[in-house]
């Protein structure tokens, strides 16, 4: 299988996380088990925008960059003693004890839940979600990095591999099947929490900013059930993986002055080394 082609958006992105895992792996840290996945997620993506799986690949390209970024400005964060979201503060201070699933997990869930709407505010403009059929298909590509995502479950299982016991060992299957009910339900709710998102950002940077001090609160809590002992992937099948924001009460327009930006392009913004 071929590495993504240099100069993609989404090979430069890769470079960095691969940059970053290999940081980590020498320190001994045990977030590199997040960053290897993460980083053979990002390449399984780029090999996939050569394909017909994407309505607007080039779209796709640009909102998984963006993504990426969060995730890699809150590892830079940590390592620095820098500025850190709840949800990342707890999955990345996770005693390094667990296992290696339960770290990618933790990851997984602080990035999908906090990351993942602000990531997709910042490449859907105002005017798209006032376009039903091109905000439908915006949301048609976004359900089906799932379809990359589950494929890659068993081999990302391998990979992770270390000691497990008997009981981990037997829960596999139904581990791997869980994924796929917990992604789709996350991927639901990102979506709702996304135009929740929009809504406080068309009323003004104060509306805007509560409203993510409420989805941070509660993807902290959800960080949190994480990491109490069990298995981890069967309880999120029951309990659920996303977060979802209460609807918001209508507000009055303020001044849009200091709204998260939008990014015209991934690439104006450089990558953390």
């Amino acid at each position: 299988m071929t590495a993504p082609e240099a100069g993609t958006p989404l090979a430069l992105v890769s470079g960095a996380l691969r940059r970053h895992e290999r940081a980590l792996l020498a320190g001994g840290s045990p977030w590199a088990g997040f960053a290897a996945t993460y980083r053979r997620t990002t390449e399984a993506v780029d090999r996939a925008l050569g394909t017909d799986l994407f309505e607007d690949p080039a779209w796709v390209a640009e909102w998984d960059a963006a993504f990426a970024l969060f995730y890699l400005d809150a590892l830079g964060g940590i390592r620095s003693g820098g500025p850190v979201s709840r949800p990342w503060r707890l999955a990345l201070g996770a005693p390094a004890e667990l296992p290696a699933l339960r770290h990618v997990l933790l990851g997984m869930n602080a990035h999908i839940n906090y990351d993942l709407p602000q990531a997709l505010l910042a490449v859907i403009p105002a005017a798209e979600f006032a376009d039903p059929a091109l905000l439908a298909a915006r949301r048609r590509d976004h359900e089906r990095i799932d379809e990359i995502l589950l494929s890659r479950v068993a081999a990302e299982d391998a990979a992770l591999g270390g000691a497990r016991s008997l009981l981990d060992r037997l829960l596999v299957p139904a581990n791997r099947a869980a994924t796929g009910r917990f992604l789709r339900e996350a991927r639901r709710k990102v979506w709702h929490n996304t135009r929740e998102l929009h809504t406080a950002r068309v009323n003004g940077a104060s509306v805007y900013a509560a409203r993510l001090a409420e989805l941070e609160a509660l993807a902290a809590a959800r960080v949190q059930d994480l990491l109490a002992p069990g298995p981890v992937v069967l309880r999120l099948a029951v309990h659920g993986f996303g977060v979802q924001l209460p609807p918001g009460r209508p507000g009055r327009p303020g001044d849009a002055r200091g709204r998260p930006a939008t990014r015209t392009s991934w690439a104006s913004t450089p990558l953390p080394l």
